[in-house]
């Protein structure tokens, strides 16, 4: 997993799954567009915050090309009334040893803040049904993604 911001701004996101892709389940191809619930599948997420305010985003990116985008106020706090100006792009690469997925976000879809806090997750699903939560840390005995302490990478917008 890796994040870097492009020239443009956008944030660029980085995720690689190496395995034996006939023990994952991976969502068949869909129309881009947004759906709730996609963490219950393999997917791969990004919880992002500002350095000096109790909101984040929440951004979930399936390997069938199909996202979603959510705004908290505080700790699993959603706001209900958060529409994203335009959708996150998300390019997903089969390869011999795994996959690789990219998702690019474009500076609207980001907190305002010139210091953002990065929390990247994984769910991965298994053809058994099974499923196993990654992450760059787990601050808890049990994972739990919207936990700040977990958003350890830290990035300065350009």
């Amino acid at each position: 997993m890796a994040a870097s911001f492009a020239a443009n701004g956008e944030l660029a996101l980085c995720y690689r799954l190496i395995g034996d892709l006939r023990q994952i389940k991976i969502p068949s191809i869909q129309p881009s567009t947004p759906i709730d619930g996609l963490w219950q599948n393999t997917c791969c997420e990004a919880f992002i915050s500002a350095t000096n305010t109790t909101e984040y985003r929440e951004f979930n990116f399936s390997p069938s090309s199909q996202w979603a985008a959510y705004r908290f106020g505080n700790y699993r706090a959603r706001d209900e009334s958060f529409q994203i100006p335009m959708p996150p792009v998300i390019t997903c690469q089969f390869l011999s040893e795994g996959f690789q997925l990219e998702a690019r976000l474009p500076p609207e879809l980001l907190p305002d803040s010139p210091n953002l806090r990065i929390g990247l997750t994984a769910v991965i699903e298994t053809t058994k049904g099974a499923r196993s939560y990654w992450a760059l840390t787990h601050c808890a005995q049990m994972p739990d993604f919207h936990l700040r302490q977990s958003f350890t990478l830290s990035l300065d917008k350009p």
